[in-house]
């Protein structure tokens, strides 16, 4: 059975290696918005916040990454970024317009291999080949302790509970 969010009311399948909490989190590299490696999951002696959405150039996920950006900048020994398909080229200029700089914006548009890794590519629909929006946070041991698959795309996550659930990760 694959697992489901919604489009507007309808349901969408995820493509890809399902992790759960209490999963070792895979270790992906991408690319930042100025062309340069990045490599997240696994054991990074800090927190992980990795915040998947379709794309930057969305009312929702605008709002969500300036939302993160401003919150979880707040929270020491953390990791923060959001990954999208959009390319390095479109997410520089976004966080240059948004005044995002307190977490890292990558890109998976090469080989979608976060989306894969993580379950998070949508796998039908006019969103086919993008990413849903899905919240994971990784503790300092590589441990994902905390996911949301967002119930409907078109809105945004559980700020309080990812937070809270960076908080503690970034504590222990």
């Amino acid at each position: 059975m694959p697992t489901l969010t919604k489009l507007k009311g309808n349901d969408v399948a995820l493509y890809g290696n399902q992790v759960n909490v209490g999963n070792k989190a895979p270790v992906v590299t991408l690319p930042n918005s100025s062309l340069e490696e990045v490599t997240i999951g696994g054991a990074q002696n800090k927190a992980q916040l990795i915040v998947a959405v379709p794309s930057l150039d969305t009312p929702v996920c605008a709002m969500e990454t300036r939302k993160f950006n401003e919150e979880a900048a707040k929270v020491e020994n953390t990791v923060v970024c959001v990954v999208s398909m959009d390319l390095p080229f479109a997410a520089k200029r976004f966080c240059s317009t948004e005044g995002v700089e307190n977490l890292q914006v990558l890109s998976d548009y090469r080989e979608k291999c976060f989306s894969t890794q993580y379950g998070t590519l949508i796998a039908e629909g006019p969103l086919r080949g993008l990413s849903a929006r899905v919240i994971f946070v990784v503790d300092k041991n590589g441990v994902i302790t905390y996911k949301e698959i967002v119930p409907e795309i078109t809105e945004e996550p559980n700020y309080e509970a990812a937070l809270a659930a960076l908080k503690k990760a970034a504590a222990n």
